[in-house]
């Protein structure tokens, strides 16, 4: 049975953190809301979990999943990053960015590109998110909370996004928000040059940044 948690948006209380941090340690799949749309996530750490995740989106295995960080320092350790993108990432983090980064050894498998060997990593500006991964003190997997892996987001009410998903997840935490409809910015920062995969929230700031004279 699927349990809902209440948490404040900006004070998260101590005691349901906590009980949010040992469900997922046993490999739960939760619900929870983003600074960009609802998504559907686990522990990084978790296989069974992740192939949960892959599973509810019906992505095949070479489709990489993204996950969120409370930091920058933290993308240092599941990504190669070399220093002109580290100070790219550094101007836009925290913030509804999503950035494809060779990924180093402690990325799994079940996350990452199999042929390109990369992965996506955001740095979310969400409190409640940012106390969740305090808490739980490992990366949260991070996929928009829409079952078909090629539909784009559309605006949906709080009450049919969690119908639609109640039966195939563990965990719902209820900020009292409603689900938005932006996705993230996707920048590939693979290559010499950073290339602007999609366009989402905030991604004028980014060309900014990436086309200073323009």
């Amino acid at each position: 049975m699927t349990t809902i948690y209440s948490l404040h948006p900006q004070n998260p209380q101590p005691r349901l953190l906590e009980q949010v941090r040992q469900a997922l340690g046993r490999g739960a799949v939760m619900l929870y809301p983003t600074d960009t749309v609802y998504a559907i996530g686990c522990d990084l750490r978790d296989k069974g979990a992740l192939e949960r995740v892959r599973q509810i989106k019906r992505l095949s295995n070479d489709k990489p999943l993204t996950f969120l960080c409370p930091s920058l320092a933290n993308i240092a350790t599941y990504a190669h990053i070399s220093d002109p993108n580290y100070r790219l990432v550094r101007r836009l983090v925290p913030g509804p960015y999503t950035f494809l980064l060779p990924a180093s050894k402690a990325v799994p498998r079940l996350v990452m590109n199999p042929k390109r060997k990369t992965t996506g990593i955001r740095v979310p500006d969400h409190k409640l998110c940012l106390a969740l991964l305090t808490e739980l003190g490992s990366p949260i997997v991070s996929t928009s909370a829409h079952v078909s892996a090629n539909a784009e987001p559309q605006p949906i009410s709080k009450v049919e996004l969690w119908d639609s998903l109640a039966k195939l997840v563990d965990l719902i935490i209820d900020d009292g928000t409603e689900p938005g409809s932006q996705v993230s910015t996707i920048l590939d920062l693979t290559g010499d040059e950073p290339l602007l995969v999609r366009r989402g929230l905030g991604w004028d700031l980014a060309v900014s940044y990436l086309n200073p004279k323009a």
